[in-house]
């Protein structure tokens, strides 16, 4: 007779010594859960109770939601390695058709026409004088020289200025480049959020302290600091690390050239090309032919923009805050597991969220509107900058920036009704893949008909 009987009752074997706590068989009879936790503590996977000589359980396909199974790493390097070998494929199919177009000394004329006029780096010295009326007026309102209205008139007569200053020299100038009008514009637009919250944070403190305020009152050095650091949010003292951590900082700077080269090359290889062959698509109004000509953009865009956001988001901003032991180093979230278009917003550019947050949502909120309104109204203000960042250089108005924003409203509400999960994030990402190619290629379009014209 075999040591295990088929019939009804059990069979009671002998105890077997083993070699190994771990070895293959052991006599003793055990639990289910004993012998589970002795297979984990082995690496083993568990047994499931079966009959024996039984080959079939209750159980779900792998790939199935209800199977619990979550290791896809496979798959993933599967995803990488054929999204390798496709771009390698366009690069290739690239170079063969246009040859190499890489030309760094090309790129200064992105910047300047006349080698003898500077009007961008001027324009971008002459902002020191935004700086020193608020910080300025902000004296005077610490020692009480002057009333908390006439301060707020102050403050707001500069920052209109601020902003229509550098509109009107750029729309005047011909020297300037819309690249050059771009950078100071840029730097113009981070100035007025800057200012903004050094107004309202120092307003704050005044409420809150009842007290005239020399304690309240800051130097050049430290308001400089200020304007120089990674943040837009003032407040009366910083987080400071410790010291200055040279390896990190020199990876950072090895980073930043690196990637500013390869966003320059990957431009004027590959975007250039595409964008020129989109026109005459345009022209004809050739459906078929521009959606395969914003399809083909979308790849190489999209590419672009996230080497852009690593540049610009750690490499640079993590430069900057080293150099001047800037504490706070939340720059970005993870926006790439986005399930809504809001909390894309919320995460991918940390500081203009903290400043929204902080000087434009909760301030509405307080005034008794409802959040819906309140949001919109963010929406807004971002469409206003984003339309001001892109219309004043190129010098024309067609509000394709500002009106894409404005989409975000609507498509913001149905993903998070209608979506959610895996679902929720791919509509993000597609909203992101394809929104920016669009935007691109109306803007480029309008700028070519619009130089046509003047031309002939």
């Amino acid at each position: 007779m075999s040591d295990l009987d088929h019939g009804s009752g059990p069979v009671t074997r002998r105890r077997r010594k083993t070699l190994s706590s771990c070895g293959a068989a052991t006599a003793q009879p055990t639990s289910g859960s004993k012998v589970n936790e002795k297979r984990a503590k082995c690496g083993q996977s568990p047994v499931k109770s079966r009959a024996e000589g039984d080959c079939h359980v209750l159980q779900e396909s792998l790939l199935s939601s209800a199977s619990g199974y979550s290791n896809y790493r496979g798959i993933l390097n599967w995803c990488v390695i054929m999204l390798g070998l496709t771009n390698a494929r366009l690069c290739l199919e690239n170079i063969i058709k246009y040859g190499i177009l890489v030309d760094p000394i090309q790129v200064v004329s992105l910047f300047l026409k006349d080698p003898y006029s500077w009007p961008a780096a001027c324009l971008i010295i002459v902002s020191n004088f935004f700086i020193l009326a608020a910080l300025y007026t902000e004296r005077r309102l610490a020692v009480g020289t002057i009333s908390e209205t006439t301060g707020l008139i102050l403050h707001s007569l500069n920052l209109t200025i601020l902003l229509i200053f550098p509109t009107a020299l750029i729309l005047s100038v011909t020297s300037i480049t819309p690249v050059g009008s771009f950078v100071s514009l840029g730097i113009y637009t981070v100035l007025f959020l800057k200012l903004y919250s050094y107004k309202d944070t120092n307003r704050w403190c005044r409420e809150i302290r009842q007290a005239k305020a020399k304690r309240l009152t800051r130097s050049h050095s430290y308001m400089y600091y200020f304007i120089f650091v990674p943040t837009l949010c003032y407040q009366l003292n910083f987080p400071r690390s410790s010291r200055v951590r040279k390896r990190f900082l020199i990876r950072r700077l090895l980073e930043m050239l690196f990637l500013m080269q390869l966003l320059v090359g990957l431009i004027q290889q590959w975007i250039v090309p595409t964008i020129q062959n989109s026109m005459k698509p345009f022209q004809e109004m050739d459906f078929s032919r521009m959606v395969e000509r914003m399809l083909k953009l979308a790849v190489p865009n999209h590419f672009i923009w996230l080497i852009f956001f690593y540049w610009f988001f750690h490499s640079s901003m993590n430069f900057v805050a080293e150099l001047l032991q800037f504490g706070d180093r939340e720059f970005y979230r993870d926006w790439w597991n986005s399930e809504t278009v809001t909390y894309f917003w919320s995460n991918w550019n940390v500081p203009v969220h903290k400043w929204c947050l902080r000087h434009f949502y909760r301030p509405l909120l307080r005034k008794g509107t409802n959040k819906f309104m309140a949001k919109t109204a963010v929406f807004l203000l971002s469409a206003f900058f984003h339309e001001y960042l892109v219309s004043v250089p190129l010098k024309m108005f067609r509000f394709w920036a500002f009106m894409g924003m404005l989409l975000q409203v609507p498509l913001a509400w149905v993903v998070s009704h209608y979506l959610s999960g895996n679902y929720g994030n791919a509509a993000v990402w597609i909203s992101i893949i394809i929104g920016q190619p669009v935007a691109v290629l109306m803007y480029v379009h309008d700028y070519y008909v619009t130089h046509n014209e003047s031309s002939t």
